[in-house]
């Protein structure tokens, strides 16, 4: 199969496209062939090496976390799937960006989605949902999210809409009306949140959910008034400091159904910012890294 491939850690001059064996599904899996794959932080992260102490991989390895496809082969032990069906998952830290990918977890690619949107859905989909449910019901509540605009904060502003809150969503002035088609009312992050805040939410904020990671925590906390208050799925180290709670991504197939549920009935469309051909993999990973991300970036098989 063709693959992106890195063969040692560094910067996007170590990626290449290449020819590399098939993966096998073991018990419990599946395996795709890959229409399309998302980039996240995590793939660039992983692939310099910054994390190589929690995230360890094999080298030479594909980047790459999710994908969508159609079926070729199932593992044992694997029931209600079949050979042919279009389905959008996660494998493991690695594996994706390649013709055929092996999936622990899935569910059915709602008919409504294209190909690229599937591909951004799976890990900002469980990231969004895991700091949901971390912090509890939110029917009738006030949720500000930090870096709304993100493929994690997107989705995470769709689905708690979704869900009956009222969404505030931070991002830069030239993101507001993208919110604003989410379903966030929105705002400017940095200095001056809180007061800005008492102006949209006269009431107060009842929950935070920060997917930033910009270095806010200690303003979110105190804008909820308790770190009880808070989820964080980036901050690890301030968030031990503070006492927030970290909700970290899940392979949960359940999840990915609830998300392809929300996406039939219109209430979540994953946001793609740009797709790239596989033979542009450096600058896909590339464009990630400068940040300033709007929904997905996506790569195409």
């Amino acid at each position: 199969m063709r693959a992106a491939r890195y063969h040692e850690y560094g910067d996007t001059t170590v990626l290449t496209v290449e020819e590399a064996p098939d993966p096998t599904p073991g018990p419990g899996e599946i395996r795709i062939r890959v229409a399309a794959a998302s980039v996240n932080p995590v793939d660039w992260k992983v692939r310099s090496g910054a994390v190589r102490g929690p995230l360890p991989v094999d080298l030479p390895a594909v980047p790459g976390r999710d994908a969508v496809g159609v079926v070729d082969e199932i593992g044992e032990g694997v029931p209600g799937v079949a050979v042919g069906d279009r389905v959008f998952g996660l494998g493991g830290v690695t594996g994706a960006t390649a013709e055929l990918a092996v999936l622990s977890a899935w569910a059915p690619a709602p008919a409504a989605w294209s190909d690229e949107e599937a591909a951004g859905a799976a890990l900002a989909a469980v990231t969004a949902l895991s700091g949901l449910k971390t912090l509890g019901p939110l029917s009738g509540r006030t949720l500000l999210i930090e870096g709304a605009a993100g493929g994690v904060g997107s989705a995470a502003v769709e689905i708690a809409a979704a869900q009956g809150a009222t969404v505030i969503g931070t991002a830069g002035e030239h993101n507001h009306a993208f919110l604003t088609a989410l379903g966030a009312v929105p705002t400017t992050y940095g200095t001056g949140l809180a007061e800005r805040l008492a102006d949209l939410a006269p009431n107060g904020i009842d929950l935070v959910l920060d997917a930033a990671g910009s270095g806010s925590l200690d303003a979110l906390v105190e804008i909820a008034g308790d770190p009880a208050r808070v989820v964080t799925v980036t901050d690890h180290r301030n968030a031990e400091r503070l006492g927030v709670r970290v909700a970290n991504a899940v392979n949960d197939s359940a999840w990915l159904a609830e998300a392809a549920d929300l996406g039939e009935r219109g209430r979540y469309t994953p946001r793609v910012e740009r797709t790239y051909p596989l033979e542009e993999i450096a600058r896909a990973h590339a464009h990630s890294e400068g940040g300033h991300v709007r929904g997905k970036i996506v790569v195409l098989l």
